[in-house]
């Protein structure tokens, strides 16, 4: 008896944090939707007449929220980025590539360290049971053996793009049209962190050649490479 009341303790509390982390998530996704709105309409004042008295606060202030909004998974900040390219031109390129710059790498270094161990912990609380237990294999597997492990698991002529030139690989999934479906660029980062199977400093030198191409063709030759 005393054990089934400890049992059923065990899963009120479960479920009482399981509740509490699903109204963070929707909070956070709430916050998402109201940045986008907010940056939405900042960028809309690009094109009136007074947002040019106030063109490097309001610059700034679209710079930071696009970064942040870029790195959360499935919003499609890329776009949103062409955007204010096709609005400002050449020269919010260099400002444009920056903040993407910092969004991808902010949505990869918290893939790379947010502790493992409270991911498995949220997993459970959620009931995710198989993504719990991939977390904990990827937590106590070395970063050499998860590679061996992902080579043995796909087919033979994928296996060597994939792991021999992961980073190459990585950079050309941010690149990709219609990359939304696979979380979009913060998404895929966030996911490249999570699999702790990038080192840092070179997943930064990927994030900054793989995102330099469009704003650079935008800077050196203007609007008319997006249309």
């Amino acid at each position: 008896m005393a054990e089934s009341g400890a049992t059923i303790g065990t899963t009120a509390k479960r479920c009482a944090r399981a509740a509490s982390k699903l109204l963070v998530v929707f909070v956070l996704v709430y916050l998402a939707k109201t940045g986008i709105d907010f940056l939405m309409a900042k960028i809309a004042l690009f094109e009136t007449d007074e947002a040019a008295r106030m063109m490097t606060g309001l610059l700034i202030t679209v710079m930071v929220g696009y970064a942040i909004l870029l790195a959360i998974p499935f919003v499609p900040g890329v776009e949103i980025g062409i955007a204010i390219l096709l609005l400002e031109g050449a020269q919010a390129a260099p400002f444009v590539y920056f903040a993407t710059v910092c969004g991808l790498a902010l949505a990869f270094c918290i893939g790379q360290y947010v502790p493992m161990a409270r991911l498995v912990r949220w997993c459970e609380d959620f009931y995710l049971a198989r993504i719990a237990r991939l977390m904990q294999r990827i937590h106590e597997t070395p970063r050499d053996d998860r590679l061996q492990a992902m080579q043995d698991r796909l087919p033979k002529w994928l296996a060597p793009i994939f792991c021999n030139y992961r980073y190459v690989t990585l950079g050309l999934a941010i690149n990709l049209p219609g990359n939304v479906a696979l979380g979009g660029g913060g998404g895929i980062m966030l996911a490249g962190g999570l699999s702790r199977l990038f080192e840092t400093r070179h997943a930064m030198m990927t994030i900054i050649v793989a995102t330099l191409p469009v704003p650079l063709s935008v800077w050196l030759l203007g609007t008319d490479v997006l249309q």
